[in-house]
């Protein structure tokens, strides 16, 4: 049985339908209908998604969207937090080294973000240009760690040192891994 279509979904769905425009001689597609007759009850979530924001780029849904970034046009940069795609490419090659590895399996929260911070700083004052951070993905793949390390990077205390972030390739751990880009190190 399908679920229906709830109203953050039908809004986001028509603002990407609206520009999309059909071959010439082809007619356009039915709007999709949402389901106003019942309204489905709201989930008991731990963690409510926040409404999708557009960055300019595509749309973030989750932790990057709970940073607040102002809506731009153009191609995201730095402060999008999202590692280029060419630049993950060759990390995930390893054609860019990764620097250093860090697994945070078995680490209480506090214990984990203090051994993150530690070890970007570490990092980059060594000149690494990018790490594996292994969170794991949890009992059912929704592990504490896993969720709360995006916001760990995305913190004004690492402003200075995280460049960007992405979900590592499979053989680097894949959802349980994130690769973080580091900025260059200043000269002086």
């Amino acid at each position: 049985m399908k679920r229906p279509i709830r109203p953050d979904e039908h809004r986001l769905w028509s603002m990407v339908a609206a520009t999309v425009h059909p071959l010439p001689g082809r007619k356009p597609a039915p709007a999709p209908k949402a389901a106003t007759a019942a309204k489905a009850p709201p989930r008991a979530t731990a963690d409510p998604l926040p409404p999708p924001q557009w960055n300019g780029a595509a749309f973030m849904v989750g932790e990057l969207a709970g940073r607040g970034l102002p809506p731009r046009a153009g191609k995201p940069d730095a402060e999008d937090k999202g590692i280029e795609p060419r630049r993950k490419h060759r990390i995930a090659r390893e054609r860019d080294p990764i620097g250093g590895r860090i697994d945070l399996h078995g680490m209480t929260q506090d214990r984990a973000r203090a051994a993150l911070e530690a070890f970007l700083r570490r990092s980059h004052d060594d000149g690494a240009r990018a790490v594996l951070v292994i969170t794991g993905k949890g009992v059912q793949g929704d592990g504490v760690l896993r969720r709360r390390t995006p916001e760990w990077l995305a913190d004004p205390a690492l402003r200075d040192v995280v460049a960007g972030i992405s979900e590592a390739h499979r053989r680097h751990g894949g959802e349980g891994a994130l690769y973080v880009a580091l900025k260059r190190k200043a000269r002086g």
